[in-house]
């Protein structure tokens, strides 16, 4: 072998090798080598004592204010589901619920125990109903609800798309399980109580949801009849029905059934005369009428105020027990400029 030719080829390699580690190399800044300048606090003492001290001074008092504010809310609840049935209906409620020819007419009283500033809504509260399960979510066509011409878009619609090959508007089992009790109220016995039911559903299901030129056809015309009848009238106007698309996550909810636009003073006594339609019985449900005010914070919800309270709380109490810690026994900290970013600050 020519020795030339071996040391020539050595220092080839050599250099090749030293072209592509130089050329892996990033090229050098201040950022891709992490010497920008940094806050690194140190959480001192003081530092804890006064951040928690701050959130507990910060929190405690919208806690009280939340709190009071949703105590201010005046909600009455009735259930009438056990309570609408006959006495010999008892032990066959879902032979009560399901056969036509009885009348379902129920009369509750209700008593106000503050005074309800309009506007009263009135929601009615299912519980154990599950809107949230899969198949019931999917069985429904936003194309068929939303234009006139796509009403055979029923695809995703099963078990409740067609009847006798016809398609089904509003198709799927949310339209077919709507919810149809009804609700009449007069209170002190003779003063007519009118509910209005505009304005109960969102704008923007309303506008961009519900076509004005979709009108129901062949709806509740199968053999299985699952809840309340459309008018025959476009459905961006059938707000009872928009409401109840728009499915609930938990299976306990509630969904707004109209307004009272009336007060209501202490002691007032309102009759309902209700029609317990709607069947709950083979599932084992509840159903609650719910009379209730609002407030600047919603509805009546002690959770948001407790929340505030507690954590305001505990980090108030934090901040104490910090305290007392580093007065009766403080511990001696550390020189923070011998820190390595302190004593060389370029990081070089």
């Amino acid at each position: 072998m020519n020795p030339s030719s071996s040391t020539t080829g050595g220092a080839g390699s050599d250099d090749n090798t030293s072209i592509r580690r130089n050329s892996n190399r990033p090229k050098y800044s201040r950022f891709t080598q992490q010497e920008l300048p940094a806050c690194k606090p140190i959480l001192t003492p003081k530092w804890v004592i006064s951040v928690f001290l701050l959130v507990g001074i910060v929190f405690i008092p919208i806690g009280v204010v939340s709190l009071l504010a949703s105590r201010d809310v005046v909600e009455i609840v009735d259930r009438y589901d056990s309570v609408c049935v006959p006495l010999n209906s008892t032990d066959d409620k879902i032979g009560f619920i399901t056969n036509s020819s009885i009348d379902k007419t129920c009369v509750r009283t209700l008593t106000v125990p503050k005074r309800m500033k309009q506007p009263i809504y009135v929601y009615y509260q299912l519980e154990n109903y599950y809107q949230n399960h899969r198949r019931y979510v999917k069985s429904r066509s936003d194309q068929q609800l939303k234009s006139a011409s796509k009403r055979d878009a029923t695809g995703s619609c099963d078990p409740e798309d067609r009847v006798n090959g016809l398609p089904i508007v509003p198709c799927g089992l949310i339209a077919w399980s709507l919810f149809n009790d009804t609700y009449n109220f007069t209170v002190n016995n003779n003063q007519l109580l009118n509910v209005n039911k505009n304005g109960i559903a969102w704008k923007s299901d309303i506008d961009h949801k519900f076509g004005k030129d979709v009108f129901p056809l062949n709806f509740q015309t199968g053999p299985l009849i699952g809840g309340g009848q459309l008018k025959n009238e476009s459905l961006d106007k059938q707000e009872d029905l928009i409401v109840w698309m728009r499915t609930a996550a938990l299976p306990t909810f509630r969904k707004l059934y109209g307004k009272i636009e009336v007060d209501l003073e202490a002691g007032d006594t309102i009759n309902v005369t209700l029609l317990n339609n709607y069947n709950t019985y083979s599932f084992d449900g509840k159903k609650k009428l719910v009379l209730s005010t609002t407030s600047w914070i919603g509805g009546k919800n002690d959770f948001l105020g407790i929340a505030y309270l507690t954590v305001g709380g505990l980090c108030f109490f934090l901040a104490m027990a910090f305290t007392v810690v580093y007065l009766v026994k403080p511990r001696q900290l550390g020189d923070p400029t011998y820190l390595s970013w302190n004593r060389n600050p370029g990081g070089n």
